[in-house]
């Protein structure tokens, strides 16, 4: 891998408002993600999750559910601590892309109707960061050396 590809990767605002962005953000995509890897926080882990993926037609369900699962905790955790956040981003806005679509359009837009409000909230602060990168106050940053 190149020096440059790895750089634009990494590249990132120099603006420290991400930061207000990727904390709850990441906090929130890694306790959704650990409640379908791990059931923690009341979630029903891989094989509870996977089977409602298999439901709505996510096939297949536990592999679905691993997906989905991974790249929200991990890409969560990425997020909280500024390292890879637009790759983090990206696998991020496509999970909430797919969640709005296979699972919440059906029920409207309100989240107390099961709606995609909540997906596409978190769908546009996902792009938002894969546009702006993690700021000034993230391990991209360092990495890079840009001041």
């Amino acid at each position: 891998m190149s020096n440059s590809f790895l750089h634009r990767i990494l590249a990132t605002d120099n603006g420290s408002a991400a930061l207000a962005l990727r904390i709850p953000v990441g906090i929130i995509f890694a306790a959704h993600g650990a409640q379908k890897l791990f059931g923690w926080f009341g979630g029903y882990g891989l094989e509870g999750t996977g089977q409602f993926f298999g439901s709505v037609g996510l096939n297949p369900g536990y592999l679905m559910a691993l997906l989905a699962g991974a790249a929200e905790f991990f890409g969560g955790l990425a997020l909280i601590l500024g390292l890879l956040v637009r790759p983090a981003a990206a696998a991020l806005a496509f999970a909430m892309l797919i969640a709005i679509f296979a699972v919440h359009i059906g029920n409207g837009f309100f989240m107390d109707k099961g709606g995609y409000e909540y997906a596409l909230a978190l769908f546009a602060a996902s792009l938002s960061l894969l546009f702006s990168g993690g700021g000034r106050l993230s391990v991209d940053r360092t990495l890079t050396g840009e001041r």
